[in-house]
């Protein structure tokens, strides 16, 4: 079985949630290689309060409700694929609300009707009153075109 998460990113993802409450903390992990990968967790910036502060019609929710990725982030993201990395695992809190694969959360993930990272394991974090109360993991079923709860470990 693959892992999706060690304990220690587990740890960490957690950790940055709380960190970030009551803000939608987001970041990713990064694997290169095969038997013994090498694993990098990426805690990218949340910069949807900037976004809604310039263009409440266009970015109607603030950083409680939603998350975007800081453009510098997503450079280093795709720098890194670039040296061979791939997107392992695509993560976000959910503030107050529990941990579940949102319509929202489904719209981001997809492109043109298909998924960005059809292989990548998406991990949403329950944030209640600061504490990490939940994490969940959701993987995109090309079967049925959508994405299923899976569990912490991969076939």
């Amino acid at each position: 079985m693959r892992r999706v998460l060690t304990e220690a990113e587990l740890a960490a993802i957690q950790k940055h949630a709380e960190a970030d409450y009551p803000a939608e903390c987001c970041g990713v992990i990064l694997v290169r290689g095969g038997r013994e990968p090498d694993r990098q967790l990426y805690a990218c910036r949340n910069i949807q309060d900037v976004l809604h502060a310039k263009d409440p019609t266009r970015f109607p929710r603030d950083s409680q409700t939603a998350y975007y990725i800081a453009h510098e982030d997503l450079l280093e993201i795709g720098r890194k694929e670039t040296e061979g990395y791939g997107v392992h695992v695509i993560y976000h809190s959910h503030v107050d609300v529990g941990a579940y694969f949102s319509e929202t959360d489904r719209r981001n993930a997809m492109v043109d009707g298909e998924p960005a990272y059809p292989r990548a394991t998406y991990v949403v974090v329950g944030v209640r009153h600061g504490r990490a109360e939940e994490t969940r993991a959701f993987r995109w079923e090309p079967a049925t075109r959508e994405f299923v709860e899976a569990p912490f470990a991969l076939e």
